[in-house]
């Protein structure tokens, strides 16, 4: 009898120890997921990591103080398009407007849509880094072969010039990288794979015949 009630509590504790096992991954793997837009937003506000900002309008004055920008770019494996900026790099002077182009082409037969990450280095310079316009605000289709230049309007912010910590800094670095866009293409897919079922339907109607 006591054998029994000792493996009948043993079995409760394990039990117990299981359902608060789980219940620690649960909070964590929904803490995670929370945690993507929160950070997402505290890099978007603070610069962090590299992340640019985002203004509605230029500054009212331009600085003195020059910073070269340079272009990189790079297309994840899965993406079959060549990207690469028009120009490799422009100077400016900080507080003043500047615009670059990117070319991507689509390289298969089929069209893709794709959405670009984006950050600056030295890391430190996100903060005053600053887009206008620019085409990773939003997803970009291209048909099969097809090309597009694609724009970014931005500047430096004069504020830059009060910070110490950026007295030494007088190039940055602006990097794209391309990726697909899962929910876009697969839409896409979709669209594409009805516009050939109801081409069939409309094809075996017109002969008298009836395609499931």
């Amino acid at each position: 009898m006591a054998d029994r009630k000792a493996t009948d509590g043993r079995q409760r504790a394990n039990k117990r120890l299981g359902l608060t096992l789980v219940g620690i991954v649960a909070g964590m793997v929904g803490a995670a997921y929370a945690s993507v837009p929160l950070y997402q937003l505290f890099c978007q506000v603070t610069g962090y990591g590299g992340t640019t900002q985002v203004a509605e309008a230029l500054p009212e004055q331009v600085g003195e103080r020059v910073i070269t920008v340079r272009f990189n770019s790079d297309v994840d494996p899965h993406l079959p398009w060549a990207f690469q900026p028009v120009e490799r790099q422009m100077t400016l002077k900080v507080g003043e407007s500047g615009l670059a182009f990117f070319r991507a082409e689509n390289l298969s037969d089929q069209a893709f849509v794709g959405t670009a990450t984006f950050n600056v280095t030295p890391l430190k310079a996100g903060p005053y880094f600053n887009k206008v316009q620019c085409f990773c605000f939003t997803e970009q289709q291209l048909a099969a072969g097809a090309s597009i230049d694609m724009p970014v309007s931005f500047f430096v912010d004069p504020a830059i010039e009060e910070d110490p910590n950026l007295q030494e800094v007088t190039t940055i670095t602006l990097s794209y990288t391309f990726f697909v866009d899962e929910d876009a293409q697969r839409e896409l897919r979709e669209a594409a794979e009805q516009q050939v079922g109801a081409a069939l339907r409309e094809e075996g109607q017109g002969d008298g015949v009836t395609v499931n």
